[in-house]
């Protein structure tokens, strides 16, 4: 995952509080954000108010001589100074102009006059995602500041708190994230309730919130709850947005996306259709974004074993693809045919299919690993095992140079060749290839849910071969680890608890 949603403060005033503008995430509005944006910080009260103008007394001037220069107070000077350290800070262009704009103004303001300028800089720093220890520096002292303990909402205190949750999931520190981020999901909602900001300025905010929360419960391996904030992130774009918006096909295309990596295709085709009609409507039938959700229909409709359908999705996306130039999505869109080819049982259309794509690929690249995957499938479905064997050789060969540079797909075609040796009745290589893949899987906690179900097939092929005590903690552990994930009633749960009580059987 890419670093959090940065919230942007813009347009806040000492006297209105209730103007808040935030402005918003990359992930949120991103064709509304311009570079003006990123440079205004208006005055507030965390920083220093404009001097009102000198006002003199009339009946204390009668007797001043024309063109004698007024006296300036020190206190009117330090005033003065302030301002100008204020709009300094406000007019730098960049994160190192602000640092130094910040660093003189340290000099001259209080640390409790300093809470807007901290958040500011907090969240310039994430945005830019080269420091995350500096971003959560700048907005510990920002919340420090902010947050005074009373018991009432504070919208500042809400965004800095989404701050912390960005830059703790961007260490990697999930359950800090979760905990600021929930709270600022609360505090949201308790300032939506009491009307003390407007609902316009609240709706970026906790989209940002949201769409965090998805991603760290994503990280840590709690797809379904993932899912959930996501469709909350959805319901405030369709609220905020053009019916006919690219940027709400894109959200719904990526809810669709979230559902499939659970492998729920049934809930995942009605966002897809919706993202491509919206895409259709707005962009025409020969746009990138049309061609990426015809790909992901083929990917859902490939789930749901409707692979006419499939092929039908992934043929059009191609010729989008092509017209674009786009070679590498094309290539992937050749391979995903020639599985669909396989799945419809046309066997040599796919081997011809793979012949013309492995041509195209580099000698040692991932893309050519996929393509004697998919050309072993077919291979072993015709019988031809030698061939199909000497293709997974040449398959694992490119891998095995991957696996640190790109564990997650690594280890999801590991997974994918362990099946087709397993299908061959290779089943000590099937286990070998398996632990391989989970002791990859076990460093990467976003991926616990494919840990568990490799976890179930290691647990599963034990048990098949005799092995029942040694299938035992595999099991038990899949179990748990799909629970976490899915929920206590998922099919694969179910799947474990019985081949977990058919080894105490087993044993008994």
């Amino acid at each position: 995952m890419k670093r959090a949603s940065i919230l942007l403060l813009s347009h806040l005033t000492r006297q209105n509080p209730k103007t808040l503008t935030p402005l918003l995430s990359r992930n949120y509005l991103s064709s509304n954000i311009t570079t003006n944006n990123l440079k205004s910080c208006t005055k507030t009260n965390g920083l220093i108010n404009k001097p009102h103008q000198f006002q003199a007394n009339p009946s204390r001037n009668s007797g001043t001589l024309v063109g004698t220069t007024p006296q300036i107070s020190s206190r009117q000077k330090k005033i003065k100074e302030k301002s100008q350290l204020e709009e300094a800070f406000e007019s730098a262009a960049t994160i190192e102009g602000m640092l130094e704009a910040f660093k003189d103004m340290e000099a001259c303001f209080d640390e409790r006059e300093l809470g807007l300028a901290l958040l500011k800089v907090g969240l310039k720093l994430d945005q830019q995602g080269e420091d995350p220890e500096k971003a959560l520096t700048f907005a510990t002292r920002a919340l420090r500041v902010l947050d005074i303990g009373d018991e009432k909402p504070s919208f500042l205190v809400a965004m800095t708190l989404q701050l912390m949750g960005s830059v703790s999931y961007s260490l990697k520190r999930f359950n800090d994230s979760l905990g600021y981020l929930n709270r600022a999901k609360r505090m949201l909602g308790r300032l939506e309730e009491e009307g003390a900001t407007a609902v316009e300025d609240i709706r970026p905010v906790l989209h940002a919130v949201l769409l965090e929360l998805s991603n760290v419960k994503t990280a840590m391996g709690r797809r379904e709850e993932a899912i959930h904030n996501l469709k909350k992130c959805l319901e405030i774009k369709e609220m905020t947005m053009d019916k006919g918006s690219k940027e709400l096909g894109v959200a719904n295309r990526e809810l669709a996306e979230a559902y499939v990596a659970v492998l729920n295709f049934n809930e995942a085709l009605p966002f897809g259709l919706k993202a491509l009609d919206i895409h259709k409507s707005g962009l025409g039938d020969y746009s990138v974004e049309v061609a990426y959700d015809r790909k992901l229909l083929g990917v859902i409709y490939s789930g749901l074993e409707e692979h006419d359908k499939a092929l039908e999705q992934n043929v059009l996306s191609q010729k989008v693809l092509k017209s674009w130039g786009l070679r590498s999505e094309l290539l992937h869109a050749e391979i995903d045919a020639a599985n669909m080819q396989i799945a419809l049982g046309k066997y040599d259309e796919a081997i011809n299919t793979l012949k013309g794509v492995v041509q195209q690929t580099e000698k040692d690249g991932g893309t050519r690993a996929l393509v004697f995957i998919s050309m072993a499938k077919a291979l072993c479905n015709l019988e031809k095992i030698v061939d199909a064997k000497r293709c997974l050789e040449i398959a694992l060969g490119i891998l095995d140079k991957k696996e640190t540079a790109s564990p997650v797909e690594v280890a999801e075609a590991y997974s994918e060749i362990a099946m087709l040796y397993e299908n061959m009745n290779e089943f000590e290589t099937a286990i070998s290839l398996l632990k391989r893949t989970q002791s990859m899987l076990e460093k990467l906690p976003q991926e616990q849910h494919s840990e568990g179900s490799v976890s179930a097939r290691i647990g599963w092929l034990l048990l098949l071969t005799g092995k029942v005590t040694q299938a035992i903690p595999y099991l038990e552990s899949a179990a748990e680890m799909l629970k976490e994930s899915y929920g206590p009633k998922t099919f694969w749960n179910w799947i474990c608890l019985q081949q977990f009580g058919g080894c105490v059987f087993g044993i008994g």
